[in-house]
């Protein structure tokens, strides 16, 4: 994986995964903890609209806030709408934007598409945080 903040062997991280009932894979959350901050790394979630990307976000929450962490914070890559949409219902806001990082990236990992979802190319990451504790993202994502 390589994104701004670094190249990441996933297989290295700490992270969490779900199985389904049949003992497949269904979901896998990697992450990285730096003094005060968290960051996921990687979200893959098999069989989208069950809750288990939200339940594997969680998750990474409840350890960040047991390691002390204040925020919580990921990347994503500006042609991924369905990933900005899912981490913004979560409590997530755009922190910023990073022109041409994708592009830069392809240097080290010449694989990565040039296009992406929907036809869109990809070539910017958006950075989104989360600040544990914040009743501002709690009441985002409460029900009313």
């Amino acid at each position: 994986m390589v994104i701004t903040s670094g190249v990441y062997d996933c297989t290295e991280l700490d992270g969490f995964v779900v199985f389904n009932q049949a003992g497949e894979l269904a979901g896998l959350i990697t992450y990285t903890l730096r003094g005060q901050e968290c960051e996921i790394t990687s979200l893959n979630s098999v069989e989208e609209g069950k809750g288990i990307g939200t339940a594997l976000i969680q998750a990474v929450e409840d350890a960040a806030r047991a390691h002390g962490c204040s925020v919580l914070k990921l990347t994503t890559t500006n042609d991924n709408l369905k990933a900005l949409g899912f981490y913004q219902k979560r409590g997530f806001v755009l922190s910023r934007l990073l022109p041409d990082a994708v592009t830069r990236a392809r240097a080290l990992k010449p694989e990565i598409p040039l296009i992406g979802y929907a036809g869109i190319p990809i070539r910017d990451e958006i950075e989104l945080v989360k600040h544990l504790g914040d009743s501002r993202e709690t009441e985002a994502v409460g029900t009313k």
